[in-house]
C-alpha cells in the first residue's frame, strides 16, 4: 500500500512573506521559514513554496529562503515560481530544494520538461497545473492562474508525463480559497491519464475533504489556509486519514 502525503503549501509573493490565495485576495501571514519549521516539527510530509507572481514579474527570487529552509527543515522541499530553464532549476537545487515545480514555462515550451528530467531525474520535476472548469472538462491556466492556455488538463497531464514529469500538482482555481472541498472529478481525470503521482490542491476546509481526492486517485493533498490559520492541525488531519483507512506516516 502506497503511503499518502500531507503537504503544506506556502504561497509567497515576496521572499519574506507568506501569502495565501483567498477569494478576496492575498493576505500577509508572516515569515515562511517559521511556518515551514513549525509544520516540519509537527510531522508534515512535504513543504511546497510557490512564488505566485514570479512569472508575472519575470523573477526567481526564492534562493535565500530555500537555502535558509534547507538548513533547518528536514522534510522534502518543493519550490515553484520563476523556473524557466535548467539553470534556474539548478540554482534552486544548489540552494537546497528537493524538487522544482514548473507551470508557465513548461506550457510555453514543453521541451523544458524533458530537459529538466534528463538533467536532474524525473523524480525532481513537478508540473504544476492551475485548472479551471470549462464546459464538461477543465482548462489549464498559467501566469499565476491569470491567463487561459487553451490546453485541456487531461491532455496536458498526459503530455507532461510522457515528456518526463515525475509528479503533477493540480490546483483547482474554482475551489481555491473556498474551503468547501477539492474537485474530485478533476483529480480523478488527471490521475487516470498518467502513471505518475498526482497531488490535489485547492479547497481544503476540513479533514474529510482530504480523504476524497485520495479516494479519487491522488497520492497526496496540499493544505494551506487550514494550517496557516490553525483551524486544523497536521495530527488531526493525519489521524482522520488513518481512521478512514488510508496509509499515512504519523510522527
Amino acid at each position: 500500500m502506497l503511503t499518502k502525503r500531507l503537504i503544506a503549501r506556502l504561497d509567497i509573493k515576496a521572499p519574506n512573506l507568506i501569502k495565501t490565495v483567498r477569494l478576496e485576495g492575498l493576505r500577509k501571514l508572516g515569515d515562511p521559514y517559521d511556518a515551514a519549521a513549525k509544520y516540519d516539527a509537527e510531522g508534515i510530509d512535504e513543504i511546497i513554496y510557490l512564488d505566485v507572481v514570479a512569472s508575472l514579474y519575470g523573477r526567481n527570487a526564492l534562493h535565500p529562503l530555500v537555502h535558509r529552509t534547507s538548513g533547518g527543515v528536514y522534510c522534502p522541499l518543493t519550490v515553484g515560481g520563476g523556473v524557466r530553464s535548467v539553470a534556474d532549476a539548478h540554482a534552486l537545487f544548489q540552494a537546497g530544494a528537493d524538487k522544482v515545480a514548473v507551470n508557465t514555462a513548461a506550457i510555453r515550451r514543453p521541451a523544458l520538461i524533458g530537459e529538466l528530467a534528463q538533467k536532474f531525474g524525473r523524480q525532481a520535476v513537478v508540473i504544476q497545473i492551475d485548472a479551471k472548469r470549462k464546459g464538461n472538462g477543465y482548462e489549464c491556466w498559467c501566469d499565476g492562474g491569470r491567463e487561459p492556455t487553451g490546453r485541456g488538463v487531461v491532455g496536458w497531464s498526459r503530455e507532461a508525463d510522457e515528456r518526463g514529469a515525475g509528479e503533477l500538482l493540480i490546483t483547482s482555481i474554482d475551489q481555491e480559497g473556498t474551503r468547501s472541498g477539492f474537485q474530485e472529478d478533476l483529480v480523478a481525470a488527471a490521475a487516470d491519464a498518467v502513471r505518475v503521482p498526482v497531488v490535489a490542491s485547492g479547497g481544503f476546509g476540513d479533514p474529510d475533504h482530504a480523504a476524497r481526492p485520495i479516494e479519487a486517485g491522488a497520492s497526496g493533498v496540499a493544505v494551506a489556509h487550514a494550517l496557516h490559520y490553525e483551524t486544523h492541525t497536521i495530527d488531526e488531519i493525519k489521524r482522520y486519514l488513518t481512521e478512514a483507512g488510508h496509509h499515512i506516516r504519523m510522527i
